[in-house]
């Protein structure tokens, strides 16, 4: 991973410095709330329904353990004792006091650590495949480029002030898991036949109240170009963004007013502007940003295939465990692993300081001091021996890590909702949990297959409910609480086309949602054939069966 160097210290350190002489006059009542709001929200902190939000960068979702510890330190000291686990791969404490952030985003410069862009109407966590450089099915490992992006985007004087907020993820495996589908900007990186690093890059994809997919508007742009043509895009959208509606603000609404065409014209004049004026990025800045990321050397290990498949037979909990959560590595003997963090009757990607810190001493103790954290909201522990996923389970187990459930129905993505945003019309918490107490007989989870359930408690869709097999969002209905599904969803996280849901139908109870869910589930397993996924399913059949099945009422449960 990236190591700061002596430059990268001192400018976080002079921003602490600078947030806390801002802190101290906003607090001594010299600074409005409206002249505090920037400067907090430039350095990560919201102002939530029941207490401030701090919300600290993981840059592309990947951290140490020495900086897990330091995380689960400050939740001890600042905090409740607990993280929350983002969808834009970062961790948010949900109850310090504002008086206290300085000496958080102190502590956190100690560890290289900071929480600069995490909001705010800025270039934010560029996010990437939680299992970069150690993929199996990895082409290129997009976190040099990641690390370059970030370096260019923070504090960059031209983007500083954007229309609104700006998400950009990077895809280098054969499977992407980085969703760039649905966001402003996506790059997938791959060879082209000379074996150079080249770009697709996506355009005015993004969620929200008005979700989209992404255009590709142009195809193998080579990595030396890729800083200018980005600069291209966003100078476009500076240019030509709304500024007088947030809600009509972000890059996909003016990719979709101009047309693709047409802003893929208005970029590529920008672009040949900016090559008149600058150079290209240097080979020699590649390759230097690229040795921060080489592969760790992993020792030559048995591969253990029959120590593990005898202990998978022996052990039915274990071996449902690798099935569902280890995968596979790019180097023979080793494995990838998911710790979930969605054990039933705790809130999907909450986690402990205790959680924490048994997590930063496994990553030392069976991998190498590295941990990642997922757009599902949980950890990985990379580069793992084989003949150590037993001895680790057994560990995660007793710490509350070891549901099997990635990629199944249990392992929800779910935002804060209702119990903690300012925004949300509804609560997500509870729909989760209820969710997973109703489908808690594993065998029967494991017999859907791959479900993705994503909830969010408003519109904003923090929680991606547009792009979930299922989708449930919480809407306002006369002061009431309800909930909105849909179906069909998909990030584009595996070998098929991103898709957003259709919904079918209206808007439900609180208490109906189980009913709901229990029915689409019978549906599915009437209409499925041999060995097809839920997704693959409705693709197939449609939106027209569910619809018709749900108008009927009352909602039953699961069968």
């Amino acid at each position: 991973m990236y190591q700061y160097d002596d430059f990268d210290r001192q400018f976080v350190q002079e921003r602490v410095a600078h947030y806390r002489e801002q802190t101290e006059r906003y607090l001594a009542g010299k600074l409005s709330e409206d002249e505090f709001l920037q400067l907090r929200l430039r350095n990560g902190l919201y102002i939530q329904r029941l207490a401030p939000m701090l919300r600290v960068a993981i840059p592309y979702g990947t951290l140490s353990s020495t900086q897990l510890r330091a995380l689960a330190d400050i939740s001890m000291t600042y905090d409740r004792g607990y993280g929350h686990l983002s969808t834009r791969q970062n961790i948010q404490f949900n109850w310090p006091d504002i008086a206290d952030v300085p000496d958080i985003l102190e502590q956190l410069a100690k560890v290289n650590m900071h929480a600069i862009q995490t909001s705010g109407s800025c270039i934010r966590n560029v996010t990437t495949d939680h299992f970069a450089g150690a993929a199996a099915d990895e082409i290129v490992d997009p976190r040099p480029y990641c690390e370059l992006i970030r370096q260019w985007s923070t504090s960059h004087p031209e983007f500083e002030w954007l229309p609104r907020k700006f998400k950009i993820a990077v895809s280098g495996a054969a499977v992407d898991r980085a969703a760039v589908e649905v966001h402003d900007i996506g790059l997938r990186v791959y060879e082209d036949e000379q074996q150079q690093h080249v770009f697709d890059v996506l355009v005015g994809g993004g969620l929200g109240r008005t979700p989209v997919i992404g255009a590709t508007i142009r195809a193998a742009l080579p990595a030396k170009h890729l800083l200018s043509y980005l600069q291209a895009i966003l100078r476009v959208y500076n240019r030509y963004g709304r500024r007088d509606n947030k809600y009509k603000a972000r890059i996909k609404i003016l990719v979709r007013a101009l047309g693709a065409e047409s802003f893929t014209e208005q970029v590529e004049t920008e672009w040949a502007m900016i090559l008149n004026e600058s150079e290209p990025l240097p080979a020699t800045t590649i390759a230097h940003m690229q040795q921060f990321f080489t592969p760790p050397k992993l020792p030559v290990v048995d591969h253990g295939t029959g120590t593990l498949a005898e202990q998978r037979l022996h052990q039915p909990a274990f071996s449902r465990w690798v099935e569902r959560n280890v995968f596979p590595h790019r180097t023979k003997g080793y494995s990838n692993v998911i710790l979930s963090t969605k054990a039933i009757g705790v809130p999907p990607g909450d986690v402990s300081a205790e959680q924490m810190l048994a997590v930063a001493s496994w990553a030392e103790q069976f991998g190498v001091g590295e941990i990642r954290i997922t757009h599902e909201q949980n950890f990985v522990l990379p580069h793992i021996p084989q003949g150590d996923l037993l001895a680790l389970w057994q560990q995660a187990q007793a710490a509350d890590l070891a549901t099997a459930n990635a990629g199944l129905i249990t392992d929800v993505i779910c935002c804060p909702g209702g119990d903690f945003c300012s925004l949300a019309n509804a609560k997500s918490i509870p729909i989760a949990e209820a969710i997973q107490r109703q489908l808690a007989d594993a065998d029967f989870v494991h017999d859907l297959g791959d479900v993705d359930l994503n909830i969010s408690g408003c519109m904003n869709a923090c929680g991606h409910h547009h792009v979930g097999h299922i989708g449930i969002l919480g809407v306002d209905k006369k002061g009431q609480e309800f909930y909105q599904i849909s179906l069909g969803g998909h990030a584009g996280h595996s070998n098929t086309q991103a898709s957003l849901g259709q919904i079918i139908g209206p808007s439900v109870s609180r208490q109906q949602v189980q009913g709901v869910i229990g029915k689409i589930i019978n549906i599915y397993l009437t209409l499925r054939q041999p060995d097809e996924n839920f997704l693959s399913c409705f693709r197939r059949v449609g939106v027209a069966p569910f619809k018709a099945s749900l108008k009927e009422r009352p909602h039953d449960a699961v069968a």
